[in-house]
């Protein structure tokens, strides 16, 4: 080898080794920045950790005790009925008109309308059989009557008096 090429070497790989530390002390500098910054928890994850670390019941004693029961007690009442439809409420005419109707008005599918040929025979076998049919679902030869109307949140209570306001207006 010649000289200039033994010195273009030498001059290239201190330029190398210079790019090599000019680049590791950038890595070093953003790191040093990164871990001065605070990171906002991932919410998802914090909501796990609470789920996972929650106390499995509540101790409640003495006269503060029964207050606090009280308003436990009744904000699971609250829980279980925020997701029954029509707010729990049991209006015939309500649930008939949101849900029935759909259906019972012009008859489609074979579901007996409002009159004395269709829910007025129907009425004939019983309001128990008519309630059994309406919260279990049935397929006869004139129809089919998905369970719950096909909404199985609302309760059996609900569907009785949607039956009872049909079985009353037919």
């Amino acid at each position: 080898m010649r000289n200039y090429d033994l010195d273009f070497l030498k001059r290239f790989s201190m330029v190398i080794v210079f790019l090599m530390v000019v680049t590791l002390g950038l890595i070093l500098f953003a790191l040093y920045l990164h871990s001065g910054f605070p990171h906002a928890p991932n919410p998802i994850e914090a909501k796990r950790i609470e789920a996972r670390i929650a106390p499995v019941g509540d101790v409640f004693a003495g006269k503060s005790g029964e207050a606090a029961k009280a308003a436990a007690d009744e904000a699971a009442k609250a829980a279980l009925t925020a997701n029954v439809p029509y707010g729990g409420r049991t209006d015939g005419l309500e649930i008939f008109n949101g849900l029935c109707a759909g259906c019972h008005k012009g008859g489609v599918g074979g579901a007996p309308m409002l009159n004395a040929a269709g829910m007025g025979a129907r009425a004939a076998k019983g309001k128990d059989t008519l309630y059994k049919h309406a919260i279990e679902g049935f397929q006869g030869g004139a129809g089919v009557m998905p369970a719950k109307g096909g909404n199985p949140a609302l309760t059996d209570d609900q569907i009785k008096a949607a039956v009872d306001y049909m079985v009353d207006n037919s």
